[in-house]
């Protein structure tokens, strides 16, 4: 998911995979997305009509729970997200990225242009294209046209920023939380 500026400058605001919902705020009422979603990488998910989900996200159970657990885990990802963005330098914020890609489709190769990247990352082309060399001349990736594969995952994670740890560890944890609501003793 991106956040598309005036100018025409995209910035990533979110990533979605395996264990994700999104278009949650229709649940709550909004009725138009400030941001644009892609898939960029191949895989399977499931769809279903907002009306039909925002009925049972209403009925307060288990998909509702649910959901507010994918809240939780977009918001924490796009703090993170923009606090790594402001503070971190390009090449350990490539590898948090990459990261997180192979954490949510569990594969450590994908079909990414080298737009996308940059897009996703927040950086020009230029810069991906050096911080990509770098990655790829120490061995931790390989990087050819639209393709990226991790070829040293344990190198990657000591490259990355701190921002992997935290996201990886909370979205891990992710399904140990629960409503944070006390029930009354029955």
């Amino acid at each position: 998911m991106t956040t598309l500026f005036k100018d025409g400058f995209e910035v990533e605001a979110g990533m979605y995979g395996r264990d994700s919902l999104s278009g949650i705020s229709a649940f709550m009422g909004t009725r138009e997305s400030l941001n644009a979603s892609y898939m960029q990488i191949a895989g399977h998910g499931f769809m279903c009509d907002v009306e039909h989900a925002a009925t049972e996200f209403q009925r307060a159970g288990h998909f509702h729970s649910l959901a507010l657990r994918a809240v939780q885990a977009q918001f924490v990802q796009s703090m993170q997200s923009a606090g790594c963005n402001a503070h971190h330098e390009i090449g350990p914020r490539f590898a948090r990225w990459i990261l997180l890609c192979a954490d949510r489709t569990e594969s450590a190769t994908f079909a990414l242009s080298h737009e996308f990247l940059a897009t996703m990352l927040g950086a020009r082309r230029t810069t991906v294209t050096v911080a990509a060399g770098k990655l790829k001349r120490a061995g931790l990736i390989r990087y050819t046209r639209n393709n990226v594969q991790i070829m040293d995952r344990p190198g990657l994670e000591a490259i990355a920023c701190e921002c992997y740890s935290v996201l990886r560890e909370h979205l891990r944890n992710l399904s140990e939380y629960d409503s944070g609501l006390t029930r009354p003793p029955e």
